[in-house]
This record gives C-alpha cells, structure tokens and sequence, in this order.
C-alpha cells in the first residue's frame, strides 16, 4: 500500500479489525520509509451481474424477481417459505460463484425449475410452462409425462 506521505509502497500492517457490520476491514499502517502511520480500508468489490433476456437486452441480476416468479408457481400449494428462501439462496450462490458478469435468463430458469423439480411438481409445471412457453397442451402432457419418468425411475432406484 502507497504511504499517503512520502509516496514509498512499502508499509506494514500493525493492527486489523473488521467493522461493526461485518462488511469491510479497517487496517492500521506503517510505512517503512518514513515510519508514520495511516488507515486503509478494505471492502469486497461487488462486480454487477447482468441479465440477457431471451431479446438480447440486459438488466441487473435481481433476486427478488426470482423469488417473486418462484412465489407465483408456488401458490396454493404446501411449501414452506423456508423452502422458498432455501431454493433462492442456492440459486443466488450458484450465479455468484460462477463469476460470470451476464447470466443468460434461460440459465436462470433452469435454476429454478431444477429446484422446484425436487421441491413440488405442480409449482414445477406451472413455472415450466411459463419459463418454457409451452405452446399447446401436448407440450405440457410431454413434459408432464417426462416428470413421471423420471419419479418412477427414481422410486426404482430407491427400492
């Protein structure tokens, strides 16, 4: 770190101590030239993720908009708000560890729909037929069809 007097990089730590709220790092400093002391803050850099939707455009990762579309598919249905935040915070975790700074929108919503796969499958096909744009019913009775393939080759295993 670059001595605010004398201008020379060099410098020690003598003392650290996070913030009251967790959120940066204040650090005490010692320049090895000139011996005098200064403060350095360090904070973690929030890179802005980006949205591309499927007509090119872009817009800020919004987690609340996720949970909102989850919520949707999750009404009337027996599913725990924890079991909702649990889902939003994997998703959320698996776009900020991917260190992508555009997430494609159908990335997302694969996300989603593999959570609510193991979640509930009504909440599933409801936000499948939207996320995917089902056409007609016969699109909807494949995937429906292809969820009770997959239930019954997972209760095989299972025995």
């Amino acid at each position: 770190m670059k001595c605010i007097y004398c201008g020379c990089i060099d410098s020690k730590v003598v003392d650290s101590r996070q913030n009251e709220d967790g959120t940066s790092i204040r650090r005490r400093r010692e320049c090895i030239s000139c011996g005098k002391r200064f403060t350095t803050y360090e904070t973690v850099e929030n890179t802005p993720i980006l949205v591309v939707k499927k007509d090119g455009s872009r817009q800020p990762f919004d987690i609340a908009k996720v949970k909102t579309g989850i919520m949707k598919a999750c009404e009337k249905r027996p599913i725990s708000m924890a079991s909702i935040d649990k889902l939003v915070g994997e998703i959320q975790r698996k776009i900020l560890n991917s260190l992508d700074q555009e997430v494609p929108s159908t990335y997302i919503g694969e996300l989603v729909m593999e959570g609510l796969k193991e979640i509930d499958e009504v909440a599933y096909v409801r936000y499948a037929s939207v996320h995917r744009q089902f056409k007609d019913i016969n699109t909807l009775l494949d995937e429906i069809e292809s969820l009770v393939k997959l239930k019954d080759s997972l209760s095989k295993e299972n025995k």
